[in-house]
This record gives structure tokens, sequence and C-alpha cells, in this order.
């Protein structure tokens, strides 16, 4: 039956009906390939980055003049070819010739593929053009310029391939290899023979040398009594003047005119459009300069589009936001954080709107936002009294015992010199092959940010790595490069050449800290913008700082006990010093503040860690009974009880009924006092883990995830920010964290799981990361010891120390229970003596006597473990340590426990 189909076709289809029906197939792929190409030049000639596409979600209705569809396809064509999204119209234009002149198209698959790879080589053409001449710079409507984000990116990588090969020719052969390559491909895609292309090139030349009469012909009232130019003498005839057959003409034979000999009285006109771009470039709108005169005068078809003056609106939606980069690039403006707050001018995205201008606020650097750097107060002129707390009386030291900052500040680097960097800075970056633009400038105390705008492509871990080359090249001491959240920029913070010095009076002259609503409120320091830095010690709620000898970790740690002296009284906020140093925190020994006298030995300090987990146990239940939830809460409470007159009883159980055997309870007045913040301050931690350092972190733990509600806030402190003193358990639970200076990048990781604190200044310099992850750099203020001494001798005026001898002996006298509390319970409800008793029979039966023994075998704290190596020493069944700390077993038992 097929065979009989078949048979019966081919008797109808005659070779002259075959031919007819190819030609015409021809005829309308071509069609198909001149509509596509159309369809692309009129959504590229309307193209609006800020209509809906796959980069940009809005609810407006699109200004396309093809809808969503064109404009998703010209989004994506100008964000990734750029200039070259005219790359498929030519192909196409090319394929449409072929197929309409019914010549066909000889290895479509070769085409296709040479086509493909067309696209991103022009792109890396005009992206190379772009990035090798620093004035080849028009308004464009996508982030990436001329050359998109395939052209750019490739060009990127073309270019360092070649320096890295060829040197300093390495550009020029980047260029040579670009334009070979599109040699080979354009006429590979395009698939026209020889005589096509002189025939193209010939109507081009037409076109060229006719625009005149042309525009006459069309618009001048005269126009038809002038006699066209003979069209014989060009064999390219592009189409009618108005785009319309001549009546004898085959279908589409417009289209496909012989380059043969042909009737002169048949050819029509050749047919020059009105604009012959394929996509306005935004912001140039040019006048026809061959308009008629008679014509305009006549009736003019249309106003002419006159370049959008300043006071005028644009054109387009986008035409006033490019004109203010434009005019922005023309005066470059160095923004200090202490002068007027001026708009951003970003280079607007096509997947955003337009920013609005900047509110009058500086962001500085990594995320922070700070308010303008108010003036400098003189401290001739600002009194210095002494806040005294209405609730309790107390009087706070006065602001006198703190050496003043000088009456004549420094002003920091002048403007000239700010542009003299960045220029110098621009050019160190574009030897190592780093593209970009300074944009604005912060100088601050210590360092000044310069905000460097990279090229697109280049990656910020590129620029980062290149931190100490810069420095080596600025001749500075370090230079510390990041990125800043939320920004297309990259932070490089230079050392300015004279470093200003923060003085601590002049953190507490400022109306942030005297208005400032914190209940454990310290002072930092200054950021890089010369603005105050404050933070809440109740919100952290813990803060764990480090640093090497020098880098200022002690002066930053003084900085923030003085911010709570200055701020709170004995009633209102107690600390716990634990200086194992012993040199740092002794001086503060003596103040009223303090729950126990300054702890300097490792022994102690464990002792004191755990009675604060039972205060912190202890006040959880306080606030139980009284149903609140945090100390806030609690205190408010008690002061509303308090002023009621009511009290509150707790049911507790006081014995059993002698008849029935069942429990008596009766009801106990609960004590009605408010609770103070406690601090506990830790200067060293490195030497309390080598002692006991299970025990260590595992208070530290307990107080780090419970002790907030409690009011209980830990500062601790380290020199040494390795993975065996800041352990992961200790890291989880201080999410608030400073770095001074360390000495390598892995202690920088150690501490803010990132580099660049090893890159720091020292003398208070340091990095604070926040709760959220968010890094600050910030110059500490300088205290000197004179300062801290005056203070101190001006509290212990004020009244003698209140302390709580529980603090380091409460683990004794709790017997087994505190010990069990952390992990290290004894042997139950046995007594002192039985627990000597056992210690003894293990020191007897392996013949070994130390602390770290007894500890180990009875699981008990350090504390125990030593009194009763001190008790058997006293008895005389041990021996004292000889010079390598080892003892010897004088008795078989003691007298006092034989039978």
């Amino acid at each position: 039956m097929r065979n009989i189909v078949r048979e019966a076709h081919d008797r109808h289809m005659t070779p002259k009906l075959r031919s007819a029906l190819n030609a015409r197939l021809l005829e309308l792929l071509g069609l198909g390939f001149l509509i596509a190409a159309v369809a692309i030049g009129i959504a590229l000639w309307s193209f609006n980055p800020h209509d809906p596409s796959f980069n940009t979600s809005t609810g407006t209705e699109p200004t396309n003049l093809l809808g969503r569809t064109g404009a998703t396809i010209s989004d994506g064509l100008v964000q990734w070819l750029g200039l070259g999204s005219g790359l498929p119209i030519v192909v196409l234009l090319a394929w449409a010739w072929r197929m309409v002149r019914h010549h066909g198209m000889s290895a479509p698959i070769v085409r296709i593929i040479a086509a493909l790879l067309l696209l991103p080589a022009g792109a890396t053409f005009i992206g190379t053009l772009q990035l090798l001449i620093p004035g080849l710079e028009v308004a464009w409507p996508t982030a990436a310029g001329l050359g998109g984000e395939m052209g750019v990116s490739c060009a990127h990588r073309l270019l360092d391939a070649a320096h890295a090969e060829a040197g300093s020719a390495g550009s020029a052969l980047a260029v040579f290899l670009v334009l070979l390559l599109m040699g080979i491909l354009m006429p590979l895609a395009m698939g026209l023979q020889w005589r096509e292309w002189r025939a193209m090139g010939q109507g081009a030349a037409l076109l060229a040398r006719q625009p005149v009469v042309l525009a006459r012909r069309m618009n001048g009232p005269q126009a038809s009594n002038r006699p066209a130019p003979d069209p014989r003498q060009y064999e390219f005839q592009p189409g009618t003047a108005g785009g319309v057959p001549a009546p004898d003409a085959a279908p589409l034979s417009f289209l496909r005119r012989s380059f043969g000999k042909s009737d002169p009285q048949t050819r029509p006109s050749p047919f020059v459009p009105q604009n012959t771009g394929w996509m306005q470039p935004p912001m140039e709108t040019t006048e026809d300069p061959y308009e008629h005169p008679a014509a305009l005068r006549k009736e003019p078809p249309a106003p002419a589009p006159q370049l959008v003056e300043e006071d005028e609106a644009p054109s387009n939606p986008y035409a006033e936001r490019l004109a203010q980069i434009a005019r922005q690039r023309n005066v470059q403006t160095i923004q200090r954080s202490h002068v007027e707050d001026d708009a951003d001018d970003d280079v607007p995205q096509s997947s955003i709107e337009p920013p609005a201008p900047e509110p009058e606020q500086r962001r500085s650097l990594f995320g922070m936002r700070r308010p303008e750097r108010p003036a400098q107060p003189q401290p001739a002129a600002r009194p210095m009294p002494a806040r005294t707390p209405a609730a309790t009386g107390w009087e706070l030291p006065p602001l006198s015992l703190l050496n003043p900052p000088p009456a004549h500040a420094t002003t920091g680097p002048s403007q000239e010199t700010l542009q003299s960097n960045a220029r110098l800075l621009e050019s160190v970056l574009a030897d190592y092959g780093v593209q970009g633009t300074i944009g604005d400038i912060h100088a601050g105390p210590v360092v000044t940010l310069y905000e460097l705008e990279p090229a697109p492509g280049i990656r910020s871990s590129r620029v980062i790595g290149l931190a100490d080359d810069v420095a080596r090249s600025l001749s500075v001491l370090s230079v510390r490069i990041a990125t800043v959240p939320g920004r297309n920029v990259i932070g490089i913070e230079v050392p300015n050449a004279k470093r200003e010095t923060v003085y601590f009076s002049e953190l507490l002259l400022t109306p942030e800290w005297t208005n400032g609503t914190g209940r454990l409120q310290i002072a930092l320091g200054k950021d890089i913008a010369g603005v105050p830095v404050y933070t809440d010690l109740a919100k952290m709620p813990h803060l764990l700082v480090a640093g090497t000898t020098g880098s200022g970790k002690s002066v930053g740690v003084n900085a923030m006990i003085l911010s709570l002296l200055y701020r709170l009284s004995p009633e209102e906020c107690r600390l716990i010093m634990i200086d194992p140093k012993i040199l740092e925190l002794s001086i503060y020994d003596g103040i009223p503040h303090l729950l126990t006298p300054v702890v300097t030995e490792p022994t102690k300090a464990v002792s004191a860690l755990k009675w604060t987990v039972q205060e912190m146990d202890r006040r959880y239940r306080l606030m139980a009974q009284l149903q609140v939830r945090n100390i806030n809460g609690y205190n408010e409470r008690v002061s509303q009880l308090r002023a009621s007159g009511e009290m509150v009883t707790r049911r507790v159980q006081t014995g059993f009924d002698p008849e029935t055997g069942k429990p008596v309870f009766d009801e106990q007045q609960v004590p009605l006092e408010n609770l103070p913040y406690i601090v506990v301050v830790i200067d060293e931690m490195a030497d309390l883990m080598m002692v006991a350092g299970k025990e260590i972190e595992t208070a530290v733990q307990r107080l780090a995830q419970k002790a907030r509600a409690a009011g209980i806030h830990v500062i601790m402190a380290t020199q040494r920010p390795s993975v065996d003193v800041i352990t992961g358990t200790i890291k989880a639970n201080f999410p608030t964290r400073i770095s001074f200076q360390v000495i390598s990048k892995f202690d920088s990781r150690t501490i803010l799981q990132e580099q660049g604190a090893e890159q720091l200044l020292g003398q208070g310099d340091m990095l604070f990361m926040q709760g959220g992850g968010r890094i600050t750099r910030v110059h500490g203020p300088f205290v000197a010891d004179e300062e801290v001494e005056e203070v101190v001798a001006d509290l212990r005026s004020k009244g003698d120390p209140i302390y709580n001898d529980d603090v380091v002996s409460g683990e004794d006298e709790e017997g087994g229970s505190s010990g069990g509390s952390m992990g290290g319970g004894g042997s139950g409800g046995d007594g002192e003596g039985s627990l000597f008793e056992q210690a003894v029979d293990i020191v007897m039966t392996e013949g070994r006597a130390s602390t770290s023994f007894i500890q180990r075998h009875l699981s008990i704290g350090y504390n125990r473990a030593a009194k009763l190596i001190d008790q058997m020493e006293k008895e005389g069944i041990i021996g004292p340590a000889n010079h390598v700390g080892k003892r010897e077993i004088l008795a078989r038992r003691p007298a006092s426990h034989e039978e």
C-alpha cells in the first residue's frame, strides 16, 4: 500500500512542481529567520532594564514592544552579550538572505556551531576593548558594560592567561587571537559566498552615498520632480522604498534580487530606513541631519528626539539615572564620615530599581551603620559632672579622674592626600591585574577605608589574597581587605601615616553614652570612621576576647571594667575577677563592686566558677517562684511587692506527723531582695584550662547556656587563641567575640572563623564580631595605669567591699553536691570522714600519693583532693613533695583508723 501511494505521489509530482515546492519551502524558512531577526531587533530596540524578566521582579507592565517575551529575551542578550547582542540578528539575516534566494545552507550543523561560538567570541572582543581602553565608557543599562557578563568574564581570563605567557605583549596577542577567531567563525556562521559579501559591501556603499536624495524623495514636496539615481550601476538592491514588491514581481521577489542583469524599469529604488541602528543606546538621541527644510516647515511628521537637559524630564525610565552617572564620572567625590552626606550614585542594575538617596547615615565597614560623625567636643568647654543614680544614691566616679583628650585634636589627612593615595592604590591593584575604581573614602583616626568597585568578573577572593602584596607596594605595615556586606564594593583599610590616640574619657562625654539605655553598656572605642562604638553586655550575653602580647587586650579589658564602674553601683552590678597572671586585675582589689577578692589561684578559680553556677540555679528557682522570665522582670516584681506590702511564701516540708506518719508542710516567707548583675571577668583562660580544663569548660558551658536570664555574664580573655584553649564547646556558646592582633591567620580563624586579625596594627586595634557574624573594625581607647589607680582609689574611699566567702570555699562546705552538679560527684553521702578513709585506702593500696591521682580515682574536684593530700601529710601518712613533686608513703595505716 505504501508503495502504491509513493508511486501515485511521484506520478503527480513533476520536476517543475517539486522545484517550485522546494523554493516555496526555502522562502518560508527564510521568512521565519527574517521574522526572528526583526523580533530580536525590536526587543533590543525597546529594551528597558526595569521591565519584568528573569533578573527583575516587578509588578509593573513591561514597556517592551514585544511584551514580557521581548523583555525577557532582550534582558538575557544584553546581560550576557552586551553590545554583541546584535550578532544573532546579523547571522539570522544572512541565513534569511540565502533561504530567500533559494541558495539553501550547506553543512547546517557546522553553521549552527559556528554561530553559537561566534556569540561569546564577539562579546569577548568587546569586553577586551573595554578593559584595555580606559576611556571606552558609555552609558549602558547593565553593570557589566559593553561586553556583557560573558564577554567581560572571558576577557579577564584571556588577558590573565596572555599576560602570564607573553608579558607586556599579552594584550595585543589577546586582541589578535580574538579577531582571528571572529574572522574564522563569522564566514562559517553566515555561510555567504564571496560574491554575496561583495554585493553586501556595494549595497552598504549605496546606503552611505544616497541618504540626502532618499530623504528628499520621501519627505520633500518637490522630491518627485527630481530624477533618482540610476540603480543599474549597483548589483545589490535591498528592497523597495515602501517595502512593497512591484506588481509583477513574484512572491518574496523583493528580497531575492538577482545578481545578474535585470530590467531597470522593474527594479525598485533602494530603501533606507529612518533608524538603522539595532538598538537605540540610552541617553543618545540624534536628529536627522539630512531632513529637508521645506518638509520641516510644511508638516513635520514628529518632533525629533532632543537631548535631555539636566532640568528636563528624561525620555525613558532610566535616562535620568544614567545622566546622573555620567555627571558623576566627571567629578570624583570623596565622602568622609564627618562631612555632609551626599546621595549614593551607584550604577543601576537591571535586576533592581534605582536606589533612593541614602538617608543621613554612614555605613561603616562590614555591615554596621553609624550616624554621621559628630563634631569633636572640646574638653575645656564640657563639664565633667559625676552622675548619681537616683535609685541607690551611689555617687559614680567623676570623669575628672580620667585624662582628657588634647584640646587640639589632629585633623587627619587632607583631601589631596586621600585622592593621591586612591590613585596610587588603583595603580598598585592594576599592576596585579585587578581593574577597578576607588569610590568613597572614609578617613578614621587610625586607618582609612578605600571602597574599591572592581570591574565585572573580578573575584573578591583574588583581591583579598593581595593584602600582603598591596601593603608591600604601599610601604605600610599591613593592609586589610574584606568585602562589605550588602554592597558591590571591597573595603581596603590602609593605615594612616600619623595615628591618632582614642582616649577613654572622650567616649564617656558623648550623648550616646550618657543617654544610652543598655543595662551593661560598655565603651569599645571608635570605628574606622571615628564614630564611638558602644555595646550592651547584657545582650551579648557573653564576650570572648583574644589577642597576643602587646595587642592591647589587657587595656581593652580595663576599658570594659571601667565602663561598668562608671555606670553601675555595687547594688546594681557585682564583679568576680579571676586573674591567674596575678598582675592584671589585682589593682581592682578592694573596690565595693567585688563579690570576692581577686582570685589569682587556679584552684580557687574553679570554686568561683562552680559557685557562680550554683548562684545561677538559685536565681532560676527564685524567678520561678515569682513567675518571671529574667532578672529584670524579677527586680521589677520585687519592687512592686515591696511597694504594695505583699509577702511571698513558699511551702516546705518541716517533718512528719507522729500519729499518721504523713509529711508536715509549713509556709515560709521568701526574702524579697533585688538581684544585682554578676559579671565574671577571666583575664587568662589558658592557665585555667591547663590546671582543670574539663571542670572549667563544663562550668563555662553551663554559664554560657543559661546565665543570661539570671543576670550573670562572662568576659573571658586569653592571649593564646588555640583550639585547646578555645574549644568548640566554648566557641559555640560565645557568639560575640573580639580579636585583637594575633600571630597567624590560623589563630584568627579560631576566634573569628575567618582571617584578618593577623593584619591588625596592635595597640587596641580590634575586630568586633557580633552575634549575627558581622565584623566591625574598632580602635580601642587608651587607658593609662594612673587612670585606673585613681578610679579604684575613689571607689575604695566610698565604702568597703562586702565579700561572700562562699564564692571560693563553697565546694568544701557543700560536700559532694557541688561536685556532682558539675559532673564530678563524690562517693555519695558518706561525709568527709568516709571520703578521707577512701583516699587513704587508695594511697595505701596503690602506693602513690598525688592530688591528681586522688582526683581521678574519687571523681572529686581539685580543691577537695588537695585538702585530702594536705590532711594525710599532717597526720603523717605521707611525706612532703620532693623536687619532682613525688611524695613518700610513711605509714601503712594511720593510728586513728586502727581497729
